[in-house]
């Protein structure tokens, strides 16, 4: 690493952090109290408050309930949103006497594959990056935004300011990122559902990957770039001078050395089941590829004991690409079936920690606390570091208060 690299340092501020002037020249004074302490800042900002939401509201009243936007031309319209909020923040800059530039992701390199909508970061030129901080300014990158190798604007779907964040520091050897947002770092647990949720001070990429998937505030995508390049990730309030939590690599401390970290929650949950699916080799990858080919993430995977030749099949997939992925999975002709549904209100209940790895008796002591609380559990999955249960939505406070107290994820080691 240069020693020019060393001192970058890549802050990122969510849609609710810049949502109005007055948020956008406090964040502005913050940003320049950091240049001017010797760091060469980037910032990665969101667009402000809701206006994706409303940009999509307005393309489905021109297009109407009959037609569904292009994906292409909605990349290009939700793109505007991140440059309203950095080109506002750029000005805010300049209102303060320090020198700041703006960069659409297009003018700040960012080179992507051609998946609209949900689109992968395939690598960032950093020319133009390093040629402004090398003049002195700040450098204001419009997240969730790239260009293909076709030339055309595309999105790295939603909560993917993370990720250009992160990518962003990996490019550019930063020291750390920062993301700013309106919590003050990452919790046991959802502390609007169980109060005696407790701040962690420092968490494992591993773990943080785990629970980040599972609905915790961090896009997973970020957590899997911070993870490949070692980028140290510091999750803070936005406006309350707090410690936050930082996300690293490094020897785990005795807290870290608990069994179980933390419980994580994803109430966006809906199911998919093809019954009457014939039982042969083949019908996962018939079934699941026009999904991966979307860019569909499918967590949750139960196929039945075969009866009579046939079975059913049985997926979770996230609340925002249910419609989707239903569609998807009866159009496609490689897999016959007898018919295709889906459920919804389902919630993700998980515990996530590397202790788990070495130890027995976590499941038992999850199911008897999910027993006892009068939690059903609809299906299970399991990886080293994570049991997730998929529950009734309504039942996610009864299921995460039970399981917290449990593991006593309350008292610090």
């Amino acid at each position: 690493m240069s020693e020019a690299a060393s001192s970058v340092v890549v802050q990122k501020y969510g849609g609710s952090s810049v949502s109005t002037a007055e948020k956008i020249r406090t964040i502005a004074k913050k940003i320049c109290d950091r240049a001017r302490s010797g760091h060469r800042v980037v910032v990665t900002v969101s667009a402000m408050g809701d206006s994706t939401d409303e940009l999509i509201a307005l393309a489905n009243d021109v297009t109407g309930p009959r037609t569904s936007p292009s994906l292409r031309e909605m990349d290009t319209l939700l793109s505007t949103g991140e440059l309203v909020s950095s080109t506002l923040m750029a000005m805010a800059i300049h209102s303060l006497d320090q020198d700041a530039v703006s960069l659409s992701g297009q003018q700040a390199g960012i080179r992507t594959n051609a998946i609209h909508g949900s689109a992968r970061i395939a690598s960032i030129d950093t020319a133009r990056i390093l040629r402004e901080l090398d003049s002195g300014r700040v450098v204001i990158v419009a997240g969730f935004q790239g260009l293909d190798e076709t030339g055309d604007v595309t999105t790295l779907g939603r909560g993917a300011s993370d990720t250009t964040a992160v990518a962003l520091a990996a490019a550019l050897s930063a020291e750390r990122c920062e993301i700013y947002t309106d919590v003050d770092g990452i919790y046991t647990t959802d502390p609007r559902i169980v109060p005696g949720a407790r701040k962690l001070q420092e968490i494992g990429y591993e773990e943080m990957l785990e629970m980040a998937s599972l609905g915790a505030k961090m896009n997973p995508r970020s957590i899997e770039l911070a993870a490949v390049y070692g980028v140290p990730v510091l999750v803070a309030s936005t406006f309350d001078d707090v410690p936050g939590t930082l996300i690293h690599g490094g020897e785990p401390t005795m807290e870290l050395r608990r069994a179980v970290t933390g419980i994580a929650i994803d109430r966006n949950v809906v199911k998919i089941i093809v019954r009457g699916v014939e039982d042969r080799p083949g019908v996962a990858a018939g079934i699941l590829q026009p999904l991966a080919d979307a860019g569909i993430s499918v967590d949750v995977i139960v196929q039945n004991t075969s009866d009579d030749g046939t079975t059913d099949f049985t997926f979770t997939v996230g609340e925002a690409d249910g419609q989707r992925a239903l569609d998807l999975v009866k159009r496609q002709q490689d897999v016959a079936f007898r018919d295709a549904t889906d459920g919804g209100e389902l919630a993700k209940v998980s515990i996530v920690g590397t202790g788990m790895q070495n130890g027995p008796g976590y499941a038992a002591t999850m199911f008897s606390a999910l027993a006892g609380a009068g939690v059903n559990i609809d299906m299970i999955t399991t990886s080293e570091i994570r049991i997730t249960c998929i529950v009734s939505r309504e039942d996610v406070t009864a299921a995460a208060s039970a399981l917290h107290d449990a593991f006593e994820l309350d008292r610090a080691e």
